[in-house]
């Protein structure tokens, strides 16, 4: 439970503080739970700060090779440049299991896709408006997550469910995606009728996770070359940051880390 994790700010509410937490939601007197210190990641915001505090260290490239060399460097070639270093970490979403058999490492990367869609909120934004995860299956849906955007004038919903996706990215089936696009706007009708029931914009997402969790993550390593595979990895990057920075300037990978450790499954 939660409420039983140290740090965590998290305990039961109910049905009139449900209410109050999320205006835009439908009437519900289940159990909930409220974390008082989660809340959205501001991706964008961050890389923004970051980017704009390296400057000109930054480049941007489409890596094509990665080929460590015999004296322990590694020769990185992308379309426009060629480039030598004394150590790479290579994060690189749904490609990082290609440029992985590159060195001969075959990770196990799952990859599917997944959309979340944007809706408008009707009336006036509400001052705050809660994140919210619902399992309850009350709305019909089991696998639901949502977060308002900034400005609380527009919230974004996405099901926890995927499409299957081949190596070369393309979808097993098509259609399956449409489907959880028509199930989130359905969703939305039902429990969220705060919201504009059509959607304002789309975002489709790459799901790269591992065998043993959706929250599992691992590194893996070759020579002077580190592969970091795992989804939602955003979540994790002030302490996953710290770590590979460490690792890349010789301070050895942490243990819990390495694939044997199998990070993010769940104990039994």
């Amino acid at each position: 439970m939660l409420d039983q994790v140290g740090g965590v700010e998290a305990h039961e509410i109910d049905a009139a503080e449900v209410a109050q937490r999320m205006p835009l939601l439908a009437g519900y007197s289940g159990p909930a739970v409220l974390d008082e210190s989660g809340g959205a990641i501001r991706t964008r915001a961050a890389i923004t700060a970051l980017t704009g505090a390296l400057a000109d260290a930054v480049t941007t490239g489409e890596v094509i090779s990665i080929d460590p060399r015999a004296d322990g460097t590694v020769e990185v070639r992308s379309v426009t440049d060629r480039a030598v270093y004394s150590k790479v970490v290579v994060c690189a979403g749904r490609e990082t299991a290609r440029l992985a058999r590159s060195v001969g490492l075959s990770l196990p990367v799952r990859l599917a896709a997944h959309v979340r869609l944007t809706f408008e909120v009707k009336a006036a934004a509400p001052a705050r408006v809660a994140c919210l995860q619902d399992s309850s299956g009350v709305f019909g849906e089991v696998g639901v997550y949502a977060t308002p955007l900034p400005g609380n004038s527009n919230y974004s919903v996405g099901l926890s469910d995927t499409v299957g996706v081949r190596d070369d990215g393309t979808f097993i089936d098509p259609a399956a995606i449409r489907s959880l696009d028509e199930r989130a706007r359905e969703y939305v009708t039902r429990a969220l009728p705060g919201l504009h029931p059509e959607p304002r914009d789309f975002l489709h997402c790459w799901v790269t996770d591992l065998p043993w969790s959706e929250d599992g993550v691992a590194v893996w390593e070759a020579g002077s070359v580190l592969f970091v595979a795992g989804h939602n990895l955003f979540k994790q990057a002030p302490a996953l940051g710290r770590a590979l920075a460490r690792a890349a300037t010789g301070g050895g990978l942490r243990a819990e880390l390495t694939p044997e450790a199998r990070l993010g499954e769940a104990q039994s």
